[in-house]
């Protein structure tokens, strides 16, 4: 037996993840353990809790995987600085101490963070891109695939291209930094007024609001692109490489306005040039995707890094480009680089064979967090004197469930093992009636504390799922990574005067809950929706529960959003997500399978909730 721990820490999303003998056994980041959203710091509470799953001690691992090369990483920073010199003083002296405490010296971090300074495993050290193309195609369903890895820089690599062939990996090609799609992309997040490393996928909402009368400027004044998609970009347009912004001067003045500030009030102008940059990186993935196609001559693509996040671009390179099938890493961000730099251990350094069961990627439905025992949660209820109904029959708790739901109630669920990744998936989701019209606001308003643009995900049985949305029968997006059309057959249409009204008004909250379906709560304004399918392998209980609301209401689809509130991290453990649930508006919570519901809590319960509410509230980003 060979155990190796993947370790992703110290720039944004740390995780932990251990793989034995090639099998995933488990994976998490480090934030859904210490309730701090996008926790850079190393992960010593997802490794302890890896290790745990595994059933193994520190001392039984074989090998520790770090998932980029640091001191590589450090000379890009230092030859940056000095190209930009003196412009960067500042933010080079902001950067060096951060450097000098822990990333300069991960070995040093590694073994303090696991609290073992005698660690006797070996600790290897992968390139940061290498880490994320391990993470596509190892766990992909393909014996062979094309790999494109697209972030904002590792090392020096922005972008690679690759192929994967049984257990082995060949990144043939790359763009390097300050030459980089994702940095691109977070700049125009941070000039629309959003956080950098956390809003692109705000602005990716915005788009469809807006039209792209800025992209032909982008393409022909801050970048140079070649048919094959790679480009150029001027810097002097740009304060990333060595400033403390990701724009400049040069910047504002061409599209003639300063950068929005956060939470201010956005206009139409941001709309447009959210409309405009998500054109721009369409059109270059989508270059690079047949570039990949014409270069490696295969028929299968997986795709990771943080621009493999960008779902809309993911539809349409799955619904025009060339390539017959497509995978992306759920956790395509850094988090999914612990998971990376154990599979390229095991399989690339060891040469270890590679079994591939062509149906089912080996992610196993991204499932790979911590589960509770129902006992446990019984006896954490009875312990807090929650009121709540138990069912043994699982028919029964479906039926329970659905008659909330048709009732338009707001249902936490919680289910099983937590998910890996960025997007709530169905254990640790929220989720509703996508029929209801007030769905969409009342998530927000009451659960989310958000007034928001953005629509929610729907969550559909797989073999009904092209009844409701332009994907091919054979098609899957079970991760929820692929945007897709509403099918014409179940839009609403509406008049000249209406659709003017609409697009004239300022408020993109009015806009977004204007009725365009029949699935209202999970439609955007331009009819897409960011889709996920449920199949019974690997979410049979959801599966079970997509199948009896479709028995009873004829729709297969519910609403599905991350149990959590602004700010706050995903929910983990079962408490937490108590907590979530009384601290909001939500009608009903099911840990496992029991139920509770909000009307049936004494006054002692819910005084002592009241109470508890804003000391729980006052931890996350509510502003």
């Amino acid at each position: 037996m060979t155990a190796i721990l993947g370790i992703s820490a110290f720039y944004h999303d740390s995780a932990a993840a251990i793989v034995i003998d090639g099998r995933i056994i488990a994976a998490a980041q480090e934030e859904r353990f210490t309730r701090k959203k996008h926790d850079s710091a190393f992960p010593a509470m997802a490794s302890e809790y890896c290790l745990k799953e595994a059933g193994l001690s520190l001392d039984e691992l074989d090998y520790i995987a770090f998932y980029d090369k640091p001191l590589v990483k450090f000379e890009r920073l230092l030859e940056s600085y000095l190209a930009y010199a003196p412009a960067g003083f500042k933010s080079f002296g902001m950067a060096l101490p951060l450097w000098l405490k822990d990333k300069l010296h991960t070995r040093k971090a590694i073994r303090s963070g696991l609290d073992r300074p005698d660690l006797k495993a070996p600790l290897v050290f992968l390139d940061h891109h290498e880490s994320h193309a391990a993470s596509a195609f190892y766990s992909s369903p393909f014996e062979e695939a094309a790999i494109l890895t697209l972030d904002g820089v590792g090392e020096w690599s922005t972008t690679t291209l690759g192929v994967g062939k049984a257990n082995k990996i060949t990144l043939k090609q790359q763009l390097q930094f300050p030459h980089s799609l994702g940095l691109l992309y977070s700049a125009f997040t941070y000039y629309c007024g959003f956080r950098v490393n956390s809003g692109e996928y705000k602005l990716m909402g915005l788009a469809p609001y807006g039209v792209p009368e800025y992209a032909e400027m982008i393409i022909e004044r801050l970048m140079d692109i070649k048919p094959d998609g790679s480009f150029w970009m001027d810097q002097s347009y740009f304060n990333y490489a060595a400033g403390l912004t990701m724009t400049g001067p040069k910047f504002h003045s061409l599209f003639g306005r300063e950068p929005r500030k956060a939470e201010s009030q956005i206009e139409q102008f941001h709309c447009n040039m959210a409309a405009s940059i998500q054109a721009v990186t369409e059109k270059i993935m989508l270059m690079q995707v047949h570039h990949a196609y014409e270069v490696t001559g295969q028929r299968n693509l997986v795709l990771a890094g943080g621009v493999a996040l960008n779902c809309v671009a993911n539809g349409k390179i799955m619904r025009v480009g060339p390539f017959e099938s497509i995978w992306i890493q759920p956790a395509a961000g850094d988090a999914g680089g612990a998971l990376g730099a154990a599979q390229f251990v095991w399989y690339q350094l060891l040469d270890r064979p590679r079994n591939v069961n062509r149906a089912q990627d080996s992610q196993q439905g991204s499932f790979l967090g911590p589960r509770f025992e129902q006992d446990d949660i019984s006896a954490m209820l009875r312990r807090e004197n929650i009121p709540f109904e138990q069912y043994q029959n699982s028919d029964e708790l479906y039926a329970q469930i659905c008659e909330l739901l048709e009732k338009e109630n707001i249902v936490g669920l919680f289910q099983g093992r937590m998910e890996f990744g960025p997007r709530a998936l169905g254990a640790r989701s929220i989720i509703g009636d996508p029929r209801s019209s007030k769905m969409q606001a009342n998530m927000n308003l009451k659960i989310k504390f958000r007034e928001s643009f953005r629509p929610f995900a729907p969550i559909v049985m797989r073999e009904h799922a092209h009844e409701w949305f332009d994907i091919r029968s054979d098609q899957e997006s079970p991760y929820m990574l692929i945007v897709a059309p509403v099918l014409e057959k179940h839009r609403v249409h509406m008049g000249n005067n209406e659709m003017k009204s609409m697009t004239d008004d300022p408020d993109l909250r009015r806009r977004v809950n204007i009725v365009r379906s029949s699935i209202p709560a999970v439609t955007h304004v331009d009819y897409s929706a960011r889709l996920q399918t449920i199949d019974r392998d690997r979410n049979p209980f959801v599966h079970g529960l997509l199948s009896a609301f479709n028995e009873r209401t004829g729709c297969p689809i519910l609403v599905n959003t991350s149990f959590n509130v602004r700010g706050e991290p995903i929910v983990c453990r079962p408490e937490e997500a108590l907590r979530c649930f009384i601290s909001t508006e939500m009608d009903a919570l099911v840990l496992e399978n029991c139920v509770i519901r909000k009307d049936r809590l004494g006054p002692d319960a819910l005084e002592a909730a009241m109470a508890a509410r804003e000391k729980y509230l006052s931890q996350f980003d509510l502003d």
